[in-house]
């Protein structure tokens, strides 16, 4: 079935990769299906979620803005605070750039007004990274999954085809990280709960199975393929390459294909997402992207550095975010709310 192209040999895997994840790695993420959390609505929840980056932001944030006048050693204090919360040189630079001119015309003097305006000026940059997927353009709309070990690849793959489904969509997944001992056993679990077919081979080649899944949901009728890839680290070049060659096959049984790569990121990382999307968009191509576990992390800030990153010229979208273990709790992403959930205290839920 897979004569027409021919089967590179595979470089042996490190160990970190032929190995199952040390289990403190990978069981908050890619571990089997947590039971679902009590029905709270989703701006409860991402309320919730980012408690501990409220804390470390928002709080402080808070004590600034209690002042009695905006002046240079606000700004500068402002300042310090922004990057020791990931929020990275180059986004904050910007936003007290933003400030600094806002409170010079708009003669800015109370520390209420300028909290205000740094909501703004923060919504404003991240603003660009809110791209709601449609995958309406083909069918089958195949999204390519990339991401390290640990990263929460598989759990997210499991929360979206939840996610897909809840939209009327019919989905498959195919397991394409053949490297790791334990990842078709777990994208076979949430395939079981979610009642969605796993294409899946006990040992091969990674491009080989992602190669029959696309034809077997063009077969089937099927509206989406999630294809699950091997973790890999940026600095792992000739894994990176095995990637590549998934995303190859992939648009040798589809020319059009793959209509979406996503790279899920470990919300934990802060700083490091920076170097992860950077690497993988450049062996691959990256159109999207996961966070996951900010619920767990005081590091939330990164995400107005991967904006600055990435502005103007090429904003990679920042397709959904997850702030807990429930099939729920991945959701699209939205600037306002996220930026309103880092600011608001903590409300009666």
């Amino acid at each position: 079935m897979f004569g027409f192209f021919k089967k590179d040999k595979a470089a042996a895997p490190d160990a970190s990769e032929a190995a199952p994840a040390a289990p403190d790695v990978v069981a908050a993420q890619d571990s089997a299906p947590a039971a679902d959390a009590p029905k709270l609505s989703w701006a409860q929840r991402l309320r919730a979620g980012l408690s501990r980056t409220r804390a470390q932001i928002g709080g402080q944030l808070n004590a600034l803005f209690l002042r009695t006048k905006v002046d240079d050693e606000l700004l500068e204090e402002l300042e310090t605070l922004l990057i020791t919360s990931d929020v990275g040189m180059d986004a904050t630079t910007h936003l007290l750039d933003r400030l600094r001119d806002r409170v010079k015309r708009e003669r800015i003097e109370e520390p209420a007004k300028l909290r205000d305006v740094l909501r703004e000026e923060l919504t404003r940059l991240i603003a660009p990274l809110e791209k709601p997927l449609d995958v309406d353009a083909h069918k089958p709309f195949i999204i390519m999954i990339a991401g390290v070990n640990g990263a929460g690849k598989t759990t997210s793959i499991g929360k979206l085809a939840k996610h897909f489904q809840s939209q009327g969509k019919s989905v498959l997944l195919a397991a394409g990280d053949t490297f790791r001992a334990a990842a078709r056993e777990q994208l076979e679990t949430w395939g079981a709960r979610n009642n969605v077919a796993v294409i899946a081979q006990d040992s091969g080649d990674p491009a080989a199975v992602v190669f029959d899944a696309v034809n077997a949901a063009r077969a089937r009728g099927i509206d989406i393929v999630l294809a699950d890839t091997a973790g890999r680290l940026p600095t792992q070049l000739h894994l990176m390459e095995e990637i590549a060659k998934v995303k190859r096959v992939i648009a040798k049984a589809d020319p059009t294909g793959p209509h979406e790569v996503l790279l899920v990121l470990d919300g934990n990382i802060g700083q490091n997402a920076l170097a992860q999307v950077k690497a993988f968009d450049a062996a691959i191509g990256v159109t999207g992207l996961i966070m996951t576990k900010l619920d767990g992390t005081a590091r939330g800030g990164v995400i107005a550095a991967i904006a600055k990153q990435h502005a103007p010229s090429r904003p990679i979208a920042l397709r959904y975010i997850g702030v807990g273990e429930g099939l729920d709790d991945l959701q699209p992403f939205n600037a306002a709310e996220f930026v309103d959930a880092l600011f608001e205290p903590p409300r009666s839920l």
